[in-house]
């Protein structure tokens, strides 16, 4: 998962110390989301995205989901069932 929690950090001039202590984590854990080593709880990522004032989707991103996309958008449809006369 690819996240912009560094960018937005240094926008406010917040260390991942100033954020840890904001949100009761260690450090050494933002270091961890923010470098992509660990994917943030569904709570904890509410929590990150709280400070920012921003939905968890601009913040986290997952770089795979565009080729699910890209992928069920170019399947074919079946052909619709042939009319048969009688």
């Amino acid at each position: 998962m690819e996240n912009i929690l560094r960018v937005l950090r240094a926008e406010r001039k917040w260390s991942q110390a100033d954020l840890a202590e904001q949100l009761g984590v260690s450090r050494q854990s933002i270091n961890a989301i923010e470098t992509g080593k660990y994917d943030p709880s569904l709570p904890l990522a509410f929590s990150l995205a709280r400070p920012f004032g921003r939905p968890i989707e601009e913040i986290f991103t997952d770089p795979d989901a565009g080729a699910v996309q890209r992928a069920t958008s170019t399947r074919t449809q079946p052909p619709p069932p042939s009319r048969r006369r009688v």
